[in-house]
């Protein structure tokens, strides 16, 4: 009671505010104006606009007073950082709350890994919401080292800092009434909270009663008619664009002075040296800007859109009873951060992080328990003329099923570099069963050597890739030694490796160290041969079930399309 007797007194005009920021061209996302005036914050909450008496005031010089960005999907473990860190790489470029999906870290180490990302952010200066993990793993096709439940979930849903249920991944199971699927959205439901979507391609009838069950959001849409068919059925779109999935200027294409409040922008996947190239949330809205989105509309969906949608209804605006969270920059279309606000305390400013982000709790426990292999892990006999081939398309993560000729000697599976066919296998790395799916990937374009992550969506086992089978197995015993991470080898030496002890998913580094050793594994993985932007975000992406169209599992090839395991020899292909 003392503290919003506080908060009104200064409001009224009675007592002084704490803060006053005068002299500011300050950005209403309600009203889509600018207004020049003055804005008082006293205990961390904004208490009006307009002219107020202030014990500490800061003169922002005819800067834009923007919003805090609200990132509104991002798995933190993509981008290899582990909360704290995470907040010094983002809170410099005006992101001041995130809303993250910890499902990574859950299929490592359960309902374990989610209570260590929540301790991780109790003391870090950037609000953490976390939405409960609902696919832990993706499908009953993947081996996960645990399997979370409506009852797991259930059991931390009521926390103030968990906004809802995260990618409803399973949408099959959804869509077709399945019990435990419908209960784990019903939790977002019952405890009026958000249940996130994830359902790229599904359209028509199945996207009707995919909606009916409970999602509300997706950010997997990739064209604007996609995007338009889901908006249109009342789902708000947020459009992606992270290092891997760049779906920006095809989306915005749809958005309009009517439509723009149902948009959010979002990470998804966003690896450390791009946060540093590129930025984050202000990353996407510079590039939207210079598309042709009005930078005051491209600000709202950055900000009280995403706030709106997670109902943070404390957050995403300058107005009475809003956290003060803001920053302060000179040109709105460039939208760099001079200095960052976070309740009304000066957070960042001259591109660095100055405060203290807090501490990580101790780990729950092992990630690495795999059984024994050798060369002849490799080994898969085939007598089909033709495979199905796992086929990379670049910028997306979304895979063909491509049909070649058998790359084959004496009927034994080979790589095939000219024809651009690699092996690539998963190897089950929770609980030493020993079991491993082979198959052949195109878009890789190593000529040498191997990669191999424990990075692998969902259920992070081990994921590799080689020119032929004592490279490969030569990149998996040095992830084994390294507890986990990226190698990249060639004559069977280790030539670059990235350690990620957490998990085999994060490391404590700082940013700028953590994207450091990514370039040096990603230009190992480019001397081998590879030319894509993000070979290691690539392959991690190939053992994800619930994408379209052609994965690997430990278990084998996975048709995405059809939503079922699939063989790699093909008898018969109709021409």
């Amino acid at each position: 009671m003392k503290n919003i007797q506080n908060k009104l007194a200064a409001a009224r005009g009675n007592s002084p505010c704490d803060t006053i920021i005068k002299n500011a061209k300050i950005i209403d996302v309600f009203s889509s104006e600018i207004i020049e005036s003055n804005v008082g914050i006293t205990d961390g909450t904004i208490v009006g606009i307009g002219k107020y008496e202030g014990i500490e005031i800061i003169d922002a010089k005819g800067a834009f007073l923007v919003p805090g960005f609200v990132e509104g999907h991002i798995h933190v473990e993509s981008t290899l950082l582990t909360i704290p860190e995470f907040a010094k790489a983002v809170l410099p470029h005006g992101t001041t709350t995130a809303v993250i999906d910890p499902h990574e870290i859950a299929n490592v180490y359960g309902i374990d890994g989610i209570k260590y990302m929540l301790d991780s952010a109790k003391n870090c200066p950037l609000d953490i919401f976390v939405m409960l993990p609902s696919c832990v793993p993706a499908s009953p096709f993947e081996s996960s080292a645990a399997v979370l439940t409506a009852d797991d979930l259930a059991k931390l849903i009521d926390n103030p800092h968990v906004a809802g249920i995260g990618e409803l991944m399973n949408y099959p199971a959804l869509c077709n009434g399945d019990p435990e699927f419908l209960k784990r959205a019903e939790l977002a439901e019952q405890y009026k909270k958000i249940a996130d979507g994830h359902s790229p391609g599904l359209t028509g009838k199945m996207l009707n009663a995919y909606i009916l069950a409970g999602a509300q959001t997706d950010h997997e849409c990739t064209t604007a008619q996609e995007a338009k068919e889901k908006l249109k059925l009342g789902m708000h779109v947020h459009i992606r664009e992270g290092s891997t999935e760049h779906n920006l200027l095809e989306l915005i294409k749809i958005v309009t002075p009517e439509n723009s409040r149902f948009f959010s922008f979002v990470s998804d996947d966003k690896h450390p040296d791009d946060l540093l190239e590129q930025g984050h949330l202000d990353h996407s809205v510079r590039l939207a800007i210079q598309n042709g989105i009005p930078p005051l509309t491209a600000i709202q969906m950055a900000t009280i859109n995403t706030a709106r949608c997670y109902r943070l209804n404390h957050i995403g605006a300058i107005a009475p009873g809003y956290q003060a969270d803001f920053f302060l920059t000179d040109n709105l279309e460039e939208c760099l951060p001079k200095t960052v606000y976070k309740n009304g305390k000066l957070v960042a400013e001259k591109n660095m992080c100055c405060v203290d982000t807090g501490t990580t709790p101790p780990l729950p426990g092992k990630s690495m328990e795999v059984g024994n292999l050798t060369e002849d892990s490799f080994t898969v006999k085939i007598e089909s003329e033709k495979v199905r081939v796992i086929g990379i398309i670049e910028q997306q993560i979304i895979t063909e099923n491509l049909i070649e000729k058998t790359p084959q000697k004496n009927g034994r599976l080979i790589s095939d570099t000219r024809r651009d066919l690699l092996k690539i296998a998963v190897i089950e790395r929770h609980h030493a069963t020993g079991r491993i799916g082979v198959g052949l990937v195109k878009g890789l374009r190593l000529k040498s050597g191997a990669i191999a992550s424990t990075f692998a969506h969902d259920a992070h086992n081990i994921i590799v890739a080689g020119v032929n089978d004592k490279e490969m197995l030569a990149a998996v015993n040095e992830l084994i030694n390294i507890g986990g991470g990226y190698v990249a080898v060639e004559n069977e030496k280790v030539v670059a490796a990235q350690p990620l002890p957490i998990g085999g998913l994060m490391c404590e580094l700082p940013v700028e160290k953590a994207a450091e050793q990514l370039k040096n594994v990603a230009q190992a993985a480019r001397n081998l041969g590879s030319q894509l932007d993000n070979p290691f975000m690539t392959l991690s992406f190939l053992a994800l079930t619930p994408i379209p169209a052609l994965r690997i599992t430990d278990g084998g090839l996975f048709d995405a399309t059809k939503f079922e395991m699939t063989s790699l020899g093909v008898e018969e292909v109709n021409s």
